[in-house]
């Protein structure tokens, strides 16, 4: 499995016969060979276009004042990056792909991969559910746990979770 990711990285989309393949068409393969998969897009700045605007509006108004008080351009645009980079979370989207061994998440600077194996427990709330590495509660899990956020998927999401986690402790069990 290792070495057919390492081609893909290397393919820059292209197969060995030298064809164009598509992310969907490499997508179905993958699901294909590792089983139950489930995948979706979180796009927090679509879900809610007043708060969006409100937010913007903030980070404008926090940008002319940092340029009325410094005078500087480079401050200026430093607080923009600082700020936007801030609420990176909220206005990309971020992409998530569960499978039956592991767990991808791809944001707008860094793309996750974590094994299921990592996860002992899980908490779900409104918004998601936080994966943790710990068995029971502990204040560590924020620091070292994964946040995965729903897009109308909810039970979904927390039904192949649970399934997951299960499925590991069994493993667990076992050994």
């Amino acid at each position: 499995m290792t070495a057919e990711k390492d081609k893909k990285q290397l393919s820059l989309g292209f197969d060995s016969n030298g064809d164009m393949v598509t992310e969907a068409e490499d997508e179905k393969k993958e699901t294909v060979a590792d089983g139950p998969s489930l995948e979706w897009t979180c796009h927090p700045a679509k879900r809610n276009r007043l708060v969006t605007a409100a937010v913007t509006v903030f980070v404008g108004l926090i940008v002319v004042i940092v340029y009325l008080l410094t005078y500087s351009i480079f401050f200026t645009v430093l607080a923009f990056v600082i700020m936007t980079g801030s609420l990176a979370a909220f206005y990309f989207p971020t992409r998530y792909r569960m499978t039956g061994e592991e767990i991808f998440i791809k944001t707008t600077t860094q793309t996750l991969c974590k094994k299921w194996s990592q996860y002992r427990s899980y908490y779900p709330d409104k918004n998601g559910v936080l994966l943790s590495p710990f068995v029971k509660p502990s204040r560590l899990e924020n620091f070292r746990g994964t946040y995965i956020r729903f897009w109308n998927n909810k039970d979904e999401v927390v039904a192949f979770i649970k399934e997951m986690i299960e499925k590991n402790r069994q493993v667990e069990d076992l050994k």
